[in-house]
This record gives structure tokens, sequence and C-alpha cells, in this order.
């Protein structure tokens, strides 16, 4: 199920429960909100520092809590990723969530975020955030698209095609998020129901080798033969490594060359500036042929 869509007044609150992030970006973020007639709040701790964290554990613990539990609070903005969720995870109680769902928007280490809700049920948006928010030109299309999502408007993409696109269709829920985050989570409760799922996967400066890892990672745990179908996102700032004798994007594909579902390479999300919003945990319908990708939400 997806949240109830966003009205005006409605209460939007940014926290920070990973990264420490500059508060100027909570500042723009706020402004843009405001200027689509949300009510913004924010976290009593957002904009603290603690080293590389937004605050201590137990102040992010307070602020996601807090957000999640608060039945005024509609919608959840995650200031920004980097790394700290998984400290503080297993301390969230996600009850209210069950009979009141709201939207949690973010990407990155907000990954684990977007798999409690998936395993509650509840859709969520892997999108832009505070800073792209703040320094995205008014009326680009990653605002646009995520303002029409939370009013109910769910996006149809199509997308060029790329060589190493395998056609074909396939339904399921839209799944996953940033790939190293994924695979920290294999094993664990906030692991996420792959089985006739469609799994989408980004990620950002790592090494070919360690892409190859996680790949085998989700090979031989059963993971790749599971799903319906595979939407590999952007992996930027992944420097080739000639020695390993295939590119990125070689590497994800003969991970999964043994199956016979749809695949679609450099769908435009993750860690870039054109960052086009996802509904996760919401059933899609995913075509791939010679001539283009299409992803249509089932809402």
């Amino acid at each position: 199920m997806y949240p109830p869509l966003l009205r005006q007044g409605d209460q939007i609150r940014i926290i920070s429960p990973s990264g420490v992030i500059d508060p100027v970006y909570i500042d723009g973020a706020s402004s843009v909100l405001s200027s689509w007639g949300l009510a913004v709040t924010e976290g009593q701790f957002a904009r603290e520092a603690y080293g590389r964290f937004a605050g201590t554990r137990e102040q992010r613990i307070a602020d996601l809590q807090q957000a999640i539990t608060d039945p005024q609070v509609k919608a959840i903005l995650c200031s920004r990723g980097g790394y700290g969720v998984a400290q503080i995870i297993d301390a969230i109680n996600f009850d209210a969530l069950k009979s009141n769902p709201k939207w949690l928007i973010g990407f990155s280490d907000i990954t684990i975020l977007h798999n409690a809700f998936t395993n509650l049920g509840i859709a969520s948006v892997h999108a832009i955030m505070a800073k792209h928010l703040t320094e995205l030109p008014v009326g680009s299309e990653q605002l646009l698209r995520l303002q029409s999502i939370v009013a109910g408007k769910f996006p149809e993409y199509a997308i060029s095609e790329d060589p190493l696109n395998r056609a074909g269709e396939a339904r399921g829920k839209l799944i996953g998020g940033n790939l190293s985050v994924l695979v920290g989570l294999r094993g664990t409760r906030f692991d996420l129901p792959y089985e006739n799922n469609i799994l989408f996967i980004e990620d950002v400066a790592e090494k070919p080798y360690h892409i190859d890892r996680m790949m085998q990672n989700l090979r031989l745990g059963g993971v790749l033969e599971k799903i319906s179908g595979l939407v590999v996102g952007q992996f930027s700032d992944c420097e080739e490594d000639p020695q390993m004798h295939l590119t990125v994007s070689e590497i994800i594909a003969q991970a999964v060359a043994e199956y016979n579902y749809p695949v679609c390479f450099n769908f435009p999300a993750g860690h870039v500036d054109y960052n086009l919003p996802l509904v996760l945990g919401e059933n899609v319908y995913l075509k791939v042929d010679t001539h283009m990708a299409k992803l249509f939400f089932e809402n």
C-alpha cells in the first residue's frame, strides 16, 4: 500500500538519521517544500554534528522515532545519506506506521529505511534529498516528478536502449536501492523479500571487484535466481579496472547471465544530479525490448 497523498498544509519532517549535513541544505530544502504548500518541520537534532554523523546515536534515534510516531507528520524527508542508519535501525519501533503510514523520501544509506518500509508493505520514494532540493533549478524533472508522486501521480519511464539490456517483460514489486547497503543487510531481519520482485540497484565510488563481490553474494545467496527483473541504476565514480577484463556494467550482466528475466541498464537513478524518483514497494511493469526499456507503476 502507499501512504495517504499529501495535501496542502500537510506536515513533512526533515530528519538526519545518517551523515552530518550542511544546514544550508536543510534551509534550501525547507524553502522548496514550503513552496509546494507543505508545512515543513525539523527533527530536534537534524542540524547536529557528531564526527561524520548527524548527532549521536541517541539523538538520531530520537528524531527518527519521533517522526515515525507523530501522527501529524505525513511525510519524512531524510536530509542526506552517508552512513549511520545501520547503527540505529534495530532501536526503532515501526508499529505506528501500520495504522498511520507516511511517505519516506531519500536514497543511499536511506536504503535501510526503505527496506524496513517494504517489509511493512508500505511504499516509499527513492529520490533526491536536501542538497539536490536546494541546488536543482525550479521546474527540473527530478523536483516535478517527486512532487507529483507524493500528490498521487506515479511516473512512467521510457529509457533509451543499452547494449547490455536483456529483453523481456516482468511484473512485481520494485525493491532495492544502494547495492552496498543491500548486501550489508543480507542475513538480517531487514533483508528484502526478493521472490518474484523486480530489483533496483545503484552505487557510488566502489571498486569494480567490490561490485563483483557483491553481485556474487547475491548470486550465491539465491537472490538473483528469485527476482523477476533487474533495473540497474547509475554506478557513479566507479573507476574501471582493466584487470577485471569487464566493465562495471559487464560485471553485473555476467552475474545474471544464466537467468532469463528482463534487465534494464543505465536507469537514471542513483548518486547523480539526474536522479529520477522511484516508488519502492509498489507494483511495477517492466518491459525491455531492442529499442528501449519501459517502467510503469501499477498503483
